[in-house]
């Protein structure tokens, strides 16, 4: 029996891969946290409908007898849902190679996504696969580049846009992440050049289906791979917004106060910034987008330009940052994944392997070609 480990599986991303997994026989899921309530609370409620074995594990990652309590168990799967990653050092993904563990995280930020490769040689001489940024970023958006890129024969612009609803449900790690950097300068290809870009700034307004949203600076692996990965030879872009335009100004305002240097750092005020905001959860919809936007030449060096629209209806928009990892942690599970190493989350499944989940999901996925 392959066992698994979810770290922060009680949690807001980790309890819907659990979900998710708990429907696959012959594996046992170690719901793992600090919390061994919380852990035993999801498995009553996943219990008579869990084709899998399903566990409570007490476990802090920044324990010093960390890596020995997984030596324990001796998992085959550990995947990392425990953020924000802003900050967060190797000690998870090591510990995993280490002990021979396959290592999935759903890390966004930048640094922690980009540099995992210095784990590399160490994941390939322990023959497993350690992967980060297992999330809507990169993991889904470079899927979507990887299945138009064959159409290019060469790609300009790189425009990427996330726009939850408000009503959707948010984790404390996810907004802790992005207030890390908000106002904060980070770099950028625009117009030929690599140039500084501020956090949750240069807002603009675009329309997702005829749904008006406002969307700001957001710091991403996908800034850093994608001119590289794609040859882009103008500008990658990648923005988010919230639904709420008293929200969204706020935090323009609040990035503005940071780059001024009036406010050091939003991060430690997490938790009154998200209780402010859950007050307005009764306003707006649940209804959020993702879009991504190609522009370049075609194989015969005409001008082509791709849109591709996914609309997430009905709350099921958290859902979507947890699909690279589960179906990396299915392909794993099932050998049917040869691919050993450290490497951020890219090239590892295709648009065809995300689009069943998204009919389960019943996300509408739109794709038109423009000009």
């Amino acid at each position: 029996m392959k066992k698994i480990v979810v770290l922060g599986g009680y949690g807001n991303f980790g309890k819907r891969i659990v979900e998710e997994l708990s429907q696959l026989t012959g594996i046992a899921i170690y719901i793992a946290g600090r919390n061994v309530q919380k852990a035993n609370h999801l498995i009553e409620k996943l219990l008579n409908q869990s084709k899998a074995e399903l566990l409570p594990l007490s476990i802090d990652i920044t324990a010093s007898n960390f890596q020995e309590q997984l030596q324990a168990i001796k998992p085959f799967l550990v995947i990392h849902t425990s953020g924000p990653f802003q900050g967060q050092d190797y000690r998870v993904p090591e510990a995993c190679i280490d002990i021979g563990a396959h290592y999935i995280d759903l890390a966004d930020d930048r640094r922690f996504v980009c540099d995992i490769t210095q784990l590399d040689i160490k994941a390939n001489n322990n023959h497993v696969l350690a992967v980060s940024g297992a999330s809507s970023v990169p993991g889904l958006s470079s899927v979507i580049l990887d299945h138009y890129y064959p159409e290019f024969s060469q790609i300009y612009t790189i425009d990427i846009s996330i726009a939850p609803g408000n009503k959707a449900e948010r984790g404390e790690a996810t907004i802790r992440g992005i207030l890390s950097y908000t106002g904060h300068p980070f770099p950028v290809f625009r117009s030929r050049q690599w140039v500084n870009a501020y956090g949750w700034m240069d807002s603009r307004r675009i329309n997702f289906n005829d749904d008006a949203r406002q969307l700001a600076n957001v710091d991403v692996p996908d800034l850093e791979l994608f001119p590289k990965r794609y040859s882009v030879k103008d500008t990658v872009k990648f923005q988010a917004g919230l639904e709420l335009t008293l929200l969204h100004q706020t935090m323009v305002f609040m990035a503005w106060l940071a780059k001024k240097k009036i406010i050091k750092n939003w991060a430690p005020l997490t938790k009154p910034i998200m209780k402010t905001s859950n007050l307005l959860k009764p306003f707006g919809t649940d209804r959020g987008y993702m879009r991504v936007l190609i522009e370049g030449k075609d194989l015969r060096l005409k001008p082509k330009a791709v849109e591709w629209t996914l609309t997430a209806d009905k709350g099921v928009g958290p859902y979507i940052p947890t699909l690279s990892a589960i179906i990396i942690a299915k392909k794993l599970i099932n050998n049917q994944l040869d691919t050993r190493g450290a490497m951020p989350c890219l090239g590892l499944y295709t648009l065809d392997e995300f689009s069943p989940y998204a009919k389960q999901l019943g996300l509408q996925i739109r794709e038109q070609a423009i000009g």
